[in-house]
């Protein structure tokens, strides 16, 4: 089941895509289950916001397939590397990726996103996915030149616009029969399957629930592989997972102050 939440005549709800079409429903189905209003909307007249608005954080997973690694020229980590990403930085799809002032190197990272259905702590892996309310795409936007120089991450992944998601929640996607697959301007530059991760879903989500609770809506992203790149205002980024739809964004320069 495909969920998505969506704007249409000013206001914000959420619906079940069928087809061509949305069939609206009463409330947040994380919290208030399925129960539809008996409204359907045409896909075409609305507008898809991003799935989900993480109700305190993004976490995210640095490295966490080796080419990626590789790439970079950095080791291949021995346990997850986590950070986060603020919830200010999440954006929907078709949303204008902002390249702000204070850097000149912004880059892709398609990935796949966990949502968090539940209250999660010390979760062990065995049982990890049934704290999982769905899947959607993520593209793990970079300041590259700024990652390094600060020493930590959260300014580099943080900016706002820095975390598009979306089309969609994907209720029932196996993650282990996925790829993830990103365009600059329709030319592919990324590609890999999921089991290429070093550190599975179930293993982070017991890491993560260790150290921290994760709360219904949080996010997990889950790394990206090989092939991260620059990117201009004007260019368009698309990451795509069969199964899951495509996370289209194009990319616009922060205005002058």
């Amino acid at each position: 089941m495909k969920i998505a939440r969506f704007s249409h005549h000013d206001t914000i709800r959420f619906g079940i895509l069928d087809g061509t079409e949305l069939v609206v429903l009463a409330g947040d189905p994380m919290f208030a289950g399925y129960e539809t209003t008996g409204e359907r909307v045409p896909l075409g007249d609305a507008a898809l916001l991003a799935p989900v608005i993480p109700r305190s954080k993004v976490v995210c997973v640095g490295r966490n397939y080796r080419d990626h690694a590789a790439e970079l020229g950095n080791e291949v980590p021995k346990q997850p590397m986590l950070f986060f990403k603020p919830n200010t930085s999440v954006i929907g799809p078709g949303d204008a990726i902002v390249r702000p002032v204070q850097t000149q190197d912004t880059q892709w990272e398609g990935e796949l996103a966990v949502v968090i259905g539940r209250i999660a702590k010390n979760v062990k892996a065995a049982d990890a996915l049934d704290y999982v309310f769905g899947y959607t795409i993520a593209n793990d936007v970079t300041a590259r030149d700024l990652q390094k120089p600060d020493g930590q991450w959260a300014r580099a992944k943080g900016f706002d616009t820095f975390c598009p998601l979306g089309p969609a929640i994907e209720t029932d996607f196996d993650y282990t029969q996925g790829e993830v697959i990103t365009r600059l301007n329709g030319e592919e530059r990324q590609r890999a399957p999921f089991t290429d991760m070093i550190f599975d879903i179930p293993f982070l989500i017991e890491y993560a629930s260790a150290a921290f609770t994760l709360l219904p809506g949080d996010v997990l992203l889950t790394g990206t592989p090989a092939g991260v790149g620059p990117f201009q205002a004007g260019d368009t980024i698309e990451v795509e997972i069969p199964g899951l739809g495509v996370l289209r964004n194009t990319a616009r320069d922060a205005l002058a102050a």
